[in-house]
């Protein structure tokens, strides 16, 4: 695999650590800024909501400037944001920290799905994708325990500090390997939106938002899963969490080799199909540790599987608008992490039971399932302007 594919996924490393770690340390923060936990919360909330919308405002309003120096200034902007978080008095600059971190973080993130896709063969593509999602799964599922860790042993500032150091890393590290690379002839606003709309491309869109959403019905509320349905106390949760992890991480480079062996829209369906098998049978495996870990391992590697085939599938589809799409295709990400941790709320409240919980997950899946079947089978390429 190329080097610059492993330099990109490093970055995403780095920039993904800052969304979730704080989720692990929100009573240290709001103690320490005195506010309330519940507005601790909001600096998750606003971050997501600042990714998503930012990530294709950014891409379309920056599209003719050159990539690599385009990738070192977000990345200066995300240094920046780090070493306000790391001195920030208190609420108001955490805010505009977060602020900062979330669009460039978000710009970081498709660019390096955007670049991966562009200094690799097309036969490699998916792989190449897998790989930059390796570094963001890692990034989101490994941030909350190391965020505990570190913080439990030095104050949980140096956690900002230290990825402000990272970020400089990354600086150095495309400085050196990664060559110029030209911005795109700008493709009007209204025809990249109207791509995106489509309904092929929308329904991809739709698709990947719903599995998420799928996914976060349960995961956000895993833990009192777990206390519940096998009475596991907190060193066996954090050893579910670690294997959790590591069979997540193995997801994407899973997508990618997947996609690249029998191609995208197989990849997509098998990975979607599967996903709800695996939430609907999870509830049923409880009785025995030796049958749920594996069921288990499954979910959570198939959960990070989907985005390989699906940027894939949207860069032949459409290679005019492929940036855009790229960019939109993790907001939905994002958008769909919040929907399902929000219909996993409601699900607990109206059920006051965690043990069906995967059984809800499961139905947004097979939405997700509908929306993929009705963009894989939808005509053609979507605009008609010449590539890039």
């Amino acid at each position: 695999m190329n080097i610059k594919v492993f330099i990109l996924a490093l970055s995403t490393i780095a920039v993904g650590l800052v969304e979730l770690i704080i989720g692990g340390i929100l009573p240290t923060v709001a103690d320490d800024l005195n506010i309330s936990l519940s507005s601790a919360g909001q600096l998750i909330t606003i971050f997501a909501l600042i990714y998503a919308i930012s990530g294709p405002v950014l891409l379309v309003v920056t599209s003719k400037v050159e990539r690599k120096k385009l990738y070192l200034a977000a990345l200066f902007i995300f240094f920046i944001g780090n070493i306000i978080t790391y001195f920030s008095p208190n609420f108001t600059f955490m805010m505009i920290a977060r602020v900062l971190t979330a669009m460039s973080t978000a710009l970081i993130v498709v660019l390096s799905l955007t670049i991966a896709a562009k200094v690799v063969a097309p036969a490699h593509r998916a792989k190449a994708l897998g790989l930059i999602y390796m570094g963001i799964s890692s990034s989101l599922v490994m941030g909350v325990p190391l965020g505990i860790l570190v913080s439990d042993t030095f104050g949980w500032r140096v956690i900002f500090l230290g990825i402000a150091v990272l970020s400089i890393g990354s600086i150095i590290l495309i400085s050196i390997f990664l060559e110029r690379i030209p911005g795109e002839s700008a493709i009007p606003l209204s025809k990249q939106l109207k791509a995106v709309a489509s309904l092929k491309l929308g329904g991809a869109h739709l698709a990947t938002m719903f599995m998420l959403a799928g996914h976060y019905t349960l995961y956000a509320y895993f833990t009192p899963f777990l206390e519940t349905e096998l009475q596991m106390n907190s060193t066996w949760i954090s050893i579910i969490y670690l294997l959790f992890g590591i069979a997540a991480v193995s997801g994407g480079a899973f997508g990618g080799a997947l996609s690249d062996s029998i191609g995208t829209h197989k990849s997509i369906l098998t990975v979607i199909i599967l996903f709800a098998v695996v939430l609907f049978l999870l509830p049923v495996t409880t009785f025995s540790l030796v049958l749920f870990i594996p069921i288990m391992m499954i979910w959570a590697a198939l959960s990070w599987s989907l985005a390989p085939p699906q940027q894939s599938y949207l860069i032949e589809t459409d290679p005019a608008t492929a940036d855009i799409n790229q960019s939109f295709n993790n907001s939905a990400l994002q958008v769909g992490i919040s929907i399902g941790s929000a219909f996993g709320g409601v699900v607990l409240n109206q059920t006051g039971s965690v043990s069906h919980i995967a059984w809800f997950g499961g139905v947004l899946v097979l939405v997700s399932l509908a929306c993929a079947v009705f963009s894989l089978t939808r005509k053609g390429t979507v605009t008609t302007v010449s590539g890039h």
